[in-house]
């Protein structure tokens, strides 16, 4: 009953919508219906600017991290395997509240923020390692899109050759992680290919584009 009450209070975390608060309190728009329609940063950084994703992308982060911190409150004294698997649960509840959030219409993002933010609490290491691969990509493309697919790809490689996960659960969530990051983001890539996707210009609000 503990674990379930846990699980069902990360998934309403991961629901607290960002970018359409953001958006609409601060912008008076919602986010929602611009752009890709996505209520997430990167949908956020296109629109509004660099200021707003980023005031997104990391609430969305803090939501992945909280979530996985729900694990510190629990009464079970377990072994370091489940604590892990308890935590990824948490996480994933939370991810699954960001894409389907019951505040906001079940209409949210695709989650990658939230992700890290996940793993941010599980392994700060392998975090920070992602993070410098996204704001890498971001700085020498420009393209949010590009360095969200790019640090979800280092992550099982870091998992596997860098770090040396032990945990076999976890090593299968790096892995499904970045190939449901790739297919999540299909149309992106396929605006990459034909030079079509839109890229980050500046840390100046793009309101005038809305």
């Amino acid at each position: 009953m503990e674990i379930a009450f846990f699980i069902v209070l990360a998934y309403l975390i991961g629901s607290i919508p960002t970018a359409v608060w953001v958006s609409k309190r601060v912008y008076g728009v919602d986010i929602r219906e611009v752009g890709s329609g996505n209520a997430g940063a990167t949908n956020t950084f296109r629109i509004l600017g660099a200021r707003a994703g980023t005031a997104v992308m990391l609430g969305d982060m803090m939501k992945g991290f909280i979530a996985v911190k729900l694990s510190l409150l629990s009464n079970f004294h377990w072994d370091s395997e489940a604590i892990t698997n308890l935590q990824v649960i948490l996480g994933l509840a939370a991810v699954v509240g960001h894409i389907f959030p019951i505040w906001a219409d079940f209409r949210g993002g695709k989650g990658i923020a939230t992700l890290f933010g996940m793993i941010l609490a599980i392994q700060p290491l392998v975090a920070v390692s992602l993070i410098g691969v996204f704001v890498s990509m971001l700085f020498l493309t420009r393209y949010v899109s590009l360095s969200s697919i790019a640090a979800s790809v280092a992550f099982p490689v870091l998992i596997l050759f860098i770090f040396h996960e032990p945990e076999i659960s976890y090593r299968l969530f790096a892995i499904a992680t970045a190939c449901l990051v790739v297919l999540t983001h299909h149309k992106n890539i396929s605006r990459l290919l034909a030079g079509n996707e839109s890229k980050l210009r500046s840390f100046r609000k793009k309101r005038d584009e809305v």
